[in-house]
């Protein structure tokens, strides 16, 4: 019994990250992903765990009761066939799922070892290195394996967007936007949108001009929350006409990215602002996707998002993501 208990806990992990946890995939149906993915984990699991022995009444005296003791468990497995790399590509999600970012990292790569061939399974263990560093950043060899990626598959629209975050992250601004923009024409309209402000920052920031404006979608997304931001009498005096209101959700205990973003200039408050599917940042993560949020809306005293010292934030909110769903944020405070 107790090699099925782990095995139906971490596949229960396996469907939820591909509801929750989507930066695995481009923009595809979540049935078809689930499908997928149980698949694999099925297959990964009976190579890894073996065969129904484990019916036997003496199993049960180590059945798993928390999630933590079923991974450990599977770890314990790996142990003993450490060469089945979809096991260990199993165990990096769930680990990244418990925002344990170090493990993901290492099992990830263990992975990659197994199977270096894979472009999928390489985005997986860049990522990975992406959570787990400090800074948020793509090291070099986060780098090395995106590139490998897209030369194993030149349209993985995954590898394609983190190269161009590398890019940026590098000052490269011009090279990111000519990374990103083949992929306008691989994504669905509303994240097209959001992309095409992306690229368009980044030609800014190189001093080239704007792409040209796509014509707007028929079925643009409805709101999924309304957002009203105010901002406390007391800090009205320090504002300033080339200051930036950030409004953006990301995911409740996760990386710091956000999973819908407005970027609007300072003028009268309250101001409000609906955020829905066409305004991720990121073309393989929607805000449909997920449960509930953070709500988080800044003043901005410098070019970015990121706060720095001197800019007016309100207290984040956590909000449940739903069409019709009101919230209010109040921007009372100065980041130290």
């Amino acid at each position: 019994m107790t090699t099925f208990v782990i095995l139906a806990i971490v596949l229960s992990v396996a469907v939820l990250l591909a509801v929750l946890w989507p930066l695995w995939r481009a923009t595809r149906g979540l049935v078809l992903a689930g499908v997928a993915t149980l698949g694999v984990a099925t297959f990964a699991l009976y190579r890894v765990v073996g065969t129904p022995a484990a019916l036997e009444p003496q199993a049960t005296a180590a059945m798993p009761t928390t999630l933590e003791e079923a991974i450990g468990q599977l770890e314990a497995e790996l142990k003993k066939k450490p060469n089945e790399p979809e096991g260990w590509r199993l165990l990096g999600k769930s680990y990244a799922a418990l925002q344990r970012y170090a493990d993901a990292q290492k099992a990830f790569e263990r992975a990659v070892q197994l199977m270096p061939d894979d472009a999928d399974l390489l985005v997986e263990a860049a990522q990975a290195r992406l959570f787990n560093n400090a800074g948020r950043k793509l090291d070099a060899q986060a780098r090395e394996m995106l590139d490998k990626a897209i030369a194993i598959n030149p349209d993985h629209q995954r590898a394609r967007w983190f190269v161009g975050l590398a890019q940026r992250q590098e000052g490269r601004h011009a090279e990111a936007a000519k990374t990103w923009e083949p992929l306008l024409a691989k994504v669905d309209p509303n994240t097209a949108a959001t992309l095409r402000t992306q690229i368009n920052e980044a030609r800014a920031e190189a001093g080239l001009p704007a792409l040209a404006d796509a014509a707007p979608a028929a079925d643009a997304s409805p709101a999924l929350l309304t957002v009203t931001v105010d901002l406390a009498p007391a800090l009205k005096e320090k504002l300033a006409p080339d200051d930036t209101l950030f409004v953006f959700a990301r995911q409740v205990g996760g990386p710091p990215m956000p999973v819908a973003a407005k970027r609007l200039p300072v003028s009268a408050f309250p101001v409000t602002v609906p955020l829905g599917d066409g305004d991720s940042p990121m073309p393989t993560l929607k805000l449909s996707q997920l449960p509930q949020v953070q709500l988080v809306a800044r003043i901005a005293k410098g070019n970015g998002p990121a706060a720095q010292s001197g800019d007016l934030e309100a207290a984040a909110v956590t909000a449940d993501v739903k069409a019709g769903n009101t919230y209010t944020l109040m921007i009372d405070r100065v980041v130290p």
